[in-house]
């Protein structure tokens, strides 16, 4: 496998604080890497630094073998999905038009192809095509987050960015949803970075997982490895009721 992303010596700083501290990480095309970490370890702050959505003070972020500051960051984020916790779907359009959003911007006025692919990724998701005209208020909480998967998607992007995605939904809804990432995760070989706070989510999803902590990392490797060979007393405690 090709590398997909590299973080070259990042570092990151707010004020006083040094949020990521001489960050290396090379990450494979068409890995699910999971982001774990305590609240303020750095994990969104990565996340958002591999759009531009934040930018860092030292070091570089190639995606296939380019540095990302090399490209316009509105043609960079076309190419990279992003969800987060919560729906975020714009209320005052429908859901064809909330996941349609991003291809009819590049398809311009190939309506058709554009809806070829809501249609796809709405079938991807689970979803049935009567929801296609209603609103987000009038969809469950689950719906809502499917619908922001398929429009992070709706584009075909190489790399999806996952910020506590699950989060705000029923543990019920949850597995579905984490089913229906791994499912999609396969099907397309996508290349996902998904930021969670909470550890067997991490292990049931990650083919490998990014811990850490302080800024730092404390460990990057498959779960297996990290059950049964954590790196720090840190990650034993993080991961003791596993």
């Amino acid at each position: 496998m090709k590398d997909k992303i590299i973080f070259k010596d990042i570092s990151k700083t707010y004020g006083n604080k040094e949020i990521l501290k001489n960050i290396n990480l090379k990450i494979e095309e068409g890995e699910f890497i999971a982001i774990l970490g305590p609240s303020g370890c750095g994990k969104t702050t990565l996340l958002k630094l591999v759009n531009r959505l934040l930018t860092f003070d030292k070091g570089s972020i190639l995606i296939d073998g380019k540095d990302i500051l090399e490209s316009n960051p509105v043609d960079l984020r076309r190419n990279i999905g992003y969800a987060i916790q919560g729906s975020i779907l714009f209320p005052h359009m429908t859901i064809e038009q909330n996941i349609s959003y991003v291809p009819s911007l590049l398809n311009g006025n190939d309506k058709k192809r554009t809806k070829m692919a809501v249609y796809k990724w709405l079938k991807i998701v689970g979803l049935d095509e009567s929801l296609l005209e209603r609103y987000p208020d009038e969809l469950s909480g689950g719906q809502q987050q499917r619908v922001g998967i398929a429009r992070a998607l709706a584009a075909s992007p190489d790399i999806l960015l996952m910020d506590e995605p699950f989060s705000a939904v029923d543990e019920i809804t949850r597995k579905n949803l984490q089913d229906e990432i791994i499912r999609i995760q396969k099907e397309t070989g996508i290349t996902i970075l998904f930021v969670t706070h909470d550890v067997e989510e991490a292990m049931r999803l990650g083919t490998k997982i990014l811990i850490l902590n302080n800024g730092s990392i404390e460990q990057f490797d498959v779960p297996e490895n990290i059950l049964s060979n954590p790196a720090s007393d840190f990650i034993k405690e993080l991961i003791k009721y596993q």
